[in-house]
């Protein structure tokens, strides 16, 4: 007799998340420091972030992603080497797929931030290393 596998029922999300690759900034202590992220997953409750090295920060932080020209107050609900999972404080509406937007737009859309991700990571890796 073979072991039957039980359906997983561990995800505890209200709504899953939609896969995302957009730029952001956590901001803390004031606004008095900020880091870069990529927001890698998203929901109108929560997102997981993803830094370039592990990082300590309060539990509190203010998640600024520019492409929406949105920020949100958030709550650290897990750590995981580079990557956080926050909640947001109020819900956030998620701006739904475009028909219309061509695939030339959006390619140059993630190119620009692919690059500007890029430029920060380089910053970060000369302000370690110096």
């Amino acid at each position: 007799m073979e072991p039957q596998i039980e359906p997983r029922t561990s995800e505890r999300r209200r709504l899953a998340r939609r896969k995302s690759f957009l730029r952001g900034m956590v901001y803390f202590n004031s606004r008095k420091s900020v880091l870069d992220c990529l927001v890698r997953d998203i929901s109108p409750y929560g997102a997981r972030l993803v830094f370039a090295v592990t990082v300590a920060t309060p539990d509190t932080l203010d998640l600024y992603i520019p492409q929406k020209e949105k920020t949100l107050r958030t709550h650290v609900i897990w750590r995981h080497g580079r990557e956080l999972g926050v909640a947001f404080a109020q819900i956030m509406a998620l701006d739904p797929p475009t028909e219309g937007s061509s695939l030339a737009a959006r390619v140059a859309r993630l190119e620009a931030e692919m690059a500007a991700l890029k430029r920060a990571l380089r910053k970060l890796k000369v302000e370690e290393d110096g």
